[in-house]
């Protein structure tokens, strides 16, 4: 029996994996006029030493590579996997640099020279050359993988970084790796020794982006935490870590769950204006069952109190008529049987005269 049910689990594995297979693939094998064939992957130098420690902490699995060919056009796709699609985004800012320009796709994309990176769902989308696809083949792409990936909303951080940064230097980290290549790419490496107090082990994200305007220039760090009082606690680490190093000028502000500051600002001006423009608010919200209380016209409520007062009297009356039918019948069909029967009465007197009572003559 043991020896069957091991031939039986194995065969219901082969049977399914397949079909798990399939189900992991998000590259289509076709789409428009074009066919695809699966690839090696394919990385550029470098690109493992740099993102090692970063691959380890996005949770980067195995991808999908395939080289579609249409014509004498042919272009290398690679879709990368990460665990989540905050993690996949942690991913996408780390690759974009500055000055790589929004593409026309409606979506989270960047174009530099011959590459396009496109977030999609948990995972990034590279795309070259660009020139050899159309635009609206490359839309068809997209939209394919992005049916069957993951669509769990972004980290809410991105939005509150101010308009106007310098395109391709949004980074967000939602661990000390991810913050670390941030800081680098936006050469701000001499503020990594916060990285230990920014506290990403309690569920911290980061969000970065470079302005500039004229000669001003700054960098601003944005930090969230779960709780209030967790961003409160942090803020007296990084405090402690500013005042112990060579970036005590640094500032650093709270609101809510949200810490601020603004790197390597050209001026104290222009660092004020970018934190004032800091997208932030908080919301109370009552899970409570609430209720609208509206109060009726005053002729409705007269007009109302008038019917039920008709109804209760007309009821009255006919229970009154009713009653009092019921016990004359009854007297008048069997008299002295049901009701006052004799027996049963009794009467008082004051004895003021003579003559005794009989109670029959009241009935």
């Amino acid at each position: 029996m043991p020896k069957l049910r091991l031939i039986v689990c194995v065969g219901l594995a082969l049977a399914a994996a397949p079909w798990a297979s399939a189900q992991k693939e998000l590259l289509p094998a076709h789409f428009s006029t074009w066919t695809g064939q699966p690839a090696a992957e394919w990385v550029e130098p470098g690109t493992t030493q740099n993102y090692a420690k970063l691959w380890k902490e996005t949770g980067r699995t195995t991808g999908e590579y395939r080289e579609y060919s249409s014509g004498e056009a042919k272009v290398r796709v690679a879709l990368e996997k990460y665990r989540d699609p905050s993690s996949a985004y942690e991913a996408y800012t780390a690759y974009i640099r500055p000055n790589m320009r929004p593409s026309t796709l409606n979506r989270t994309s960047a174009v530099d020279g011959d590459r396009l990176y496109v977030l999609v769902g948990s995972s990034v989308l590279q795309v070259r050359p660009i020139q050899a696809i159309s635009g609206p083949d490359l839309i068809t792409l997209v939209e394919v993988v992005n049916a069957r990936s993951d669509h769990t909303p972004l980290p809410p951080i991105r939005a509150y970084l101010p308009q106007g940064f310098v395109d391709g230097t949004q980074k967000y980290a939602l661990g000390p790796d991810g913050f670390r290549v941030a800081l680098e790419s936006l050469g701000r490496s001499e503020y990594a020794g916060l990285t230990g107090e920014a506290g990403f082990n309690s569920g911290a994200e980061a969000m970065l982006g470079q302005y500039q305007r004229g000669k001003d220039s700054a960098v601003l760090l944005l930090i969230e935490y779960p709780t209030p009082q967790l961003a409160e606690q942090h803020l007296r680490h990084l405090e402690q870590a500013v005042a112990g190093s060579n970036l005590s000028g640094a500032k650093i502000e709270r609101q809510g769950s949200l810490l601020s500051l603004v790197l390597a600002p050209t001026s104290a001006a222009f660092a004020e204006n970018v934190r004032n423009a800091i997208r932030y608010g908080t919301e109370v919200t009552w899970n409570e069952p609430g209720f609208t209380i509206t109060d009726p016209p005053w002729a409705t409520v007269v007009g109302k109190i008038f019917i039920l007062t008709g109804l209760f009297m007309v009821v009255a009356v006919v229970l009154g008529v009713a009653f009092g039918g019921v016990r004359l019948l009854t007297k008048i069909f069997f008299p002295g049987k049901v009701f006052d029967r004799p027996e049963q009465m009794d009467v008082l007197q004051l004895g003021l005269s003579s003559k005794r009572i009989d109670s029959r003559d009241f009935y």
